[in-house]
């Protein structure tokens, strides 16, 4: 029995080092398998980006809240760090022979990380070319945001971790700074445009004091509804919070405040990224970026010219069945979203109205979806107003994700900052787009995808998901929604919009057009009022090619379309294909070709 108690605890020994040495490979060396590779570095991703664990809303689900108490490292010797790591990480990738991966979706997995990690490394050279504080986004208003919309607040350790995150904001605004500093060293310096409006947004956050700040407001409202807290703890939390906010998140926002009054004298220009140092090379390598394509700035600006002409045609032939025949296409697209029966009244009860009406518009579709779809998204969906401190420059709409643990629904925002903006013959449009079958079906399926490398739940690109939410208005009307030709004209006055923006984003970074001459472009093309169109524009300065993959990716799912329904004939199944484009996950364009391509191979050889 001794001798066999001694080759027990040897056999035992043995196997924990095997398994210890198993587990040290796995995460320093090169895994045995891809997809453990592929977990290790979504891993290591995230242990980096507390910030990307609160957003995706993972862990919770297993007891692990510490991250919500934490900022990510946004320092200059962080961000040196990340690369390396990055750089390490693609190095292991490439030793695996993408010759041993038997499956489909394994081959889509190594296409994917591959074009994301060169995507990225490419973008070393550029790390400085942004302006990491705009008047669209930045820790200034990203900070904020996380904290009153995202961060989970139901116990007493949640509450812990919201006013960890407060004590900490000065910290992360310094790092961010420093590299603001670094920036205008190298010459790159905000629009002038951005520089004011940043400052007016900040100011507007701060000055109504500690208790009507959005973070305490915000704060106050969940801790009300965390019902194992006593009146005593609400009351000692809501105090740490206006300290905290008075103490140190104010003064921080007032050092931010400072530093860009500083820049009024630099930010003289608001040009496009060609005026920057190496700019035309800064700007194909966002093109490329954006578009998962090798497209050109001349190559696109001509499209986005013929898509221009296209679609005034369509638009001129509705806006005459209505009877506005007369005048200049913006000018009679104008007084059609100013017709009393079309708009909203711009008080507290039209805001109200414009959320319902929404909600009734998704309702509508969603019901409908199985004719299209035989996935669908099992996350829920609220909608929502974009949070007041933000609207004055935020876009008229936006989505966020739900969390992965479902504990956090989808969110369609609409900015409700004027009533007056939302004309009723574009709010079938916009659903569509941000809400079903567009932003929310395709993130929430992706999310929801079992048996892939986790990371393929979560990566993004802008193409695929830009192209699919505009490809999502088209596919509505082809549903029979939008039949009335007010509510046509406004998906075509949207289409307009992401034509418009092939041809002023080229224009801006690459044919150095000023920002009036787009903005004249812009409203001379679409109809839209003069605000609106301002925060377009500048929303194109500072985010330099993003806006061009929507209609590329557009483009694109409509070719495969075609492809398949030509290859196919009587075999061809839209809930088929658009299961198929979804089923991947979030993809480059050339990625989603070969898999669109695989599709047809295999339903031709079904009988």
């Amino acid at each position: 029995m001794k001798r066999f108690a001694k080759r027990a605890v040897w056999l035992l020994t043995g196997v924990l080092g095997l398994a210890l040495t198993l587990a040290a490979h796995t995460w320093f060396g090169k895994p045995l398998s891809i997809n453990w590779f592929y977990d290790r570095s979504f891993v290591k991703a995230g242990i980096e980006s507390p910030e990307l664990l609160t957003y995706v809303g993972m862990l919770e689900q297993f007891g692990l809240r510490g991250h919500n108490g934490k900022w990510d490292d946004a320092s200059i010797a962080a961000q040196n760090r990340e690369f390396a790591r990055l750089k390490s990480e693609y190095d292991v990738f490439k030793r695996y022979d993408v010759k041993d991966l038997a499956s489909h979706q394994d081959r889509v997995s190594h296409a994917v990380f591959d074009h994301y990690m060169q995507d990225q490394l490419k973008g070393e050279r550029w790390r400085f070319h942004d302006h990491p504080i705009n008047q669209l986004f930045g820790v200034q208003s990203n900070a904020p945001n996380l904290l009153t919309q995202t961060q989970p607040l139901t116990n007493a350790a949640d509450v812990e971790n919201y006013l960890k995150r407060l004590d900490a904001m000065p910290e992360k605004y310094t790092q961010v700074l420093e590299s603001i500093k670094l920036r205008e060293q190298k010459g790159v310096v905000p629009p002038k445009f951005a520089v004011e409006k940043v400052i007016e947004q900040m100011q507007g956050f701060i000055k109504g004091g500690a208790k009507e700040n959005p973070l305490y407001v915000a704060f106050n409202t969940k801790l009300a509804k965390i019902a194992a807290l006593s009146s005593a703890e609400r009351d000692a939390f809501a105090a740490r919070a206006q300290s905290s906010i008075e103490t140190r998140v104010i003064p921080a926002y007032q050092g931010l405040i400072n530093h860009f009054e500083g820049l009024r004298a630099k930010a003289t220009r608001n040009d496009g990224v060609w005026a920057l140092p190496d700019g035309d090379a800064f700007y194909q390598y966002k093109v490329e970026s954006q578009t998962t394509t090798t497209m050109k700035a001349d190559e696109i600006h001509a499209l986005g010219l013929s898509e221009v002409a296209r679609i005034r045609v369509e638009m001129d032939a509705l806006l005459k069945q209505i009877g506005i025949a007369d005048g200049p296409l913006p000018q009679r697209m104008a007084n059609l979203g100013k017709r009393p029966d079309l708009i909203y009244p711009n008080t507290d009860e039209g805001r109200a109205q414009v959320i319902k009406d929404y909600n009734t518009i998704i309702d509508e579709m969603t019901a409908v979806l199985p004719t299209q779809f035989g996935r669908l998204p099992k996350a829920k969906l609220e909608v929502k107003r974009v949070p007041e401190f933000s609207e004055k420059t935020a876009p008229g709409a936006y989505y966020q994700m739900p969390s992965a643990d479902g504990t956090r629904p989808g969110a369609f925002f609409a900015n409700l900052r004027d009533a007056n903006e939302t004309p009723k013959f574009s709010m079938r449009t916009l659903a569509y787009h941000e809400a079903v079958p567009g932003h929310h079906m395709q993130i929430a399926i992706a999310q929801e995808l079992s048996g892939l490398p986790i990371f393929r739940n979560f990566v993004g690109f802008t193409a695929y998901a830009e192209g699919w939410a505009l490809y999502a208005e088209r596919l509505a009307w082809e549903m029979g929604f939008q039949k009335a030709p007010e509510d046509n004209l406004g998906r075509l006055q949207d289409e307009m919009l992401r034509a418009v923006r092939l041809v002023v984003d080229t224009g801006l970074h690459a044919k150095r057009w000023t920002r009036e001459q787009a903005i004249a472009y812009m409203m001379d093309n679409t109809g839209m009022p003069e605000p609106a169109t301002v925060t377009e524009i500048e929303r194109y300065i500072v985010d330099p090619g993003q806006a061009l993959g929507y209609k590329i990716g557009m483009i694109k799912i409509l070719e495969l379309r075609e492809k398949a329904k030509v290859a196919l004939g009587a075999k061809y199944d839209a809930r088929a294909f658009h299961d198929t484009v979804l089923a991947s996950g979030s993809l480059p364009l050339t990625v989603l070709e070969t898999v669109v391509n695989e599709f047809i191979a295999a339903a031709k050889q079904k009988g």
